[in-house]
């Protein structure tokens, strides 16, 4: 087995989401740790912090060639992929996502033959609840899987879709999210100023806003309270918000309601909130979960997929869809500072002992090296049932 630094490429998309956050975080922590990480994405990620020893980043560019009806960015990512783990002789990638990244490692370990790095995808969601339901994507992906010699799943409840979907002959390993937070820059009366608020009860919700994130219930539930007049959600977004404008016309919660798009710098904001809100139909992990536990803060969300996981019995959970019962919960948090701070020390706690970096990384680190060493067999598939 190799022992000292590895030299470890990164593929990730650089957007704010679950996936690309986890990437830049790891990386960040494993050069921390002496080891030399390359990322590859179309544009840098939005919380990786340059320059920094033993990190570098590589931007592929899309590729808009006249001969093809749409542009391409695997067959680039492949040939920069197979470029930099030929000059820096790099020991394996890490993927995030079989299409488009796994697929682009897989086409650069052709071109670089028996020299090729050894290849680990961590599978977060999409692939499987997606694009594994499409037979557009679906024998990509399982040519993906095939031919990485490891594959990681950030929940349990992920792994086991996962199987379930792709019969995979061997076990996924589950090496969970974590997050490290950083010392904010402004005071939590500084940013509730900025926002404009004085003694509001601030809920918060960070997602995507993809229409699993259900952003309809997240509404609904801030127009069930019956303290909304004390209430103030605040929509930390990384994806478009028009679509839902006339919704908070139709609750008729448009002043409860703020929206700030694609920020990168998230603790500011989980230090000046009172509660998170999370209202998904699924969730693989719920990164934006953890990071508010990490804050001491309470969290309201369904119980579905990996949240559970995550947050264990530090806070109720609610049937998914019942926006009442989250309402409810929020009204109880906002009368009962006592149980909210209960809650959010709870919430502490667990995020700490379970999702820290110091729990997580050994187990990537562990990992790396048992493929780089060849002491892990590539994923077989059984056939797909006719």
């Amino acid at each position: 087995m190799k022992s000292g630094p590895l030299k470890i490429g990164i593929a990730c998309f650089p957007l704010i989401g679950g996936s690309g956050i986890l990437a830049t975080a790891l990386g960040s922590e494993l050069a921390r740790r002496g080891h030399e990480v390359y990322f590859f994405s179309y544009a840098q990620p939005v919380r990786l912090d340059l320059p920094q020893d033993n990190l570098h980043f590589h931007r592929v560019d899309v590729a808009h060639n006249p001969l093809f009806p749409s542009p391409d960015y695997t067959l680039p990512l492949a040939v920069k992929m197979a470029e930099v783990a030929r000059s820096q002789q790099l020991d394996l990638f890490h993927v995030h996502y079989a299409v488009p990244h796994a697929l682009a490692a897989c086409l650069a370990s052709q071109m670089l033959g028996p020299s090729a790095p050894r290849l680990v995808t961590t599978l977060h969601g999409t692939d499987t609840t997606l694009l594994g339901q499409d037979p557009d994507y679906r024998t990509a992906i399982e040519h993906a899987l095939v031919h990485s010699d490891a594959v990681t799943a950030v929940s349990e409840s992920l792994r086991n879709q996962t199987q379930e979907i792709f019969r995979l002959k061997r076990p996924i390993e589950v090496i969970r999210n974590f997050f490290t937070p950083n010392k904010p820059k402004r005071s939590r009366a500084e940013v509730r100023r900025d926002l404009g608020l004085t003694n509001e009860f601030l809920v918060l919700h960070m997602s995507s806003l993809r229409p699993v994130k259900r952003i309809d219930l997240l509404l609904r539930t801030i127009a069930e309270s019956k303290n909304r007049e004390r209430l103030r959600l605040f929509i930390l977004a990384g994806g478009p918000f028009e679509p839902y404008e006339p919704l908070l016309d139709e609750l008729g919660i448009r002043d409860s309601v703020i929206v700030r798009q694609n920020t990168a710098v998230v603790d500011e904001y989980l230090q000046a909130a009172d509660a998170g809100l999370y209202t998904s139909e699924y969730e693989s992990f719920g990164l934006s979960i953890l990071e508010t536990m990490f804050y001491r803060k309470p969290v309201v969300a369904f119980r579905v997929g990996g949240i559970p996981e995550v947050i264990g019995d530090a806070c109720p959970l609610y049937p998914f869809g019942d926006a009442t019962a989250a309402a409810a919960a929020l009204d109880e948090l906002l009368e009962s500072p006592d149980l909210a701070r209960e809650l959010g020390e709870r919430s502490r706690v667990r995020a700490v002992e379970n999702f820290s970096a110091d729990h997580i990384l050994p187990k990537y680190e562990a990992l790396y090296r048992r493929v780089a060493a060849g002491k892990v067999h590539r994923a077989g598939i059984e056939p797909a049932t006719q």
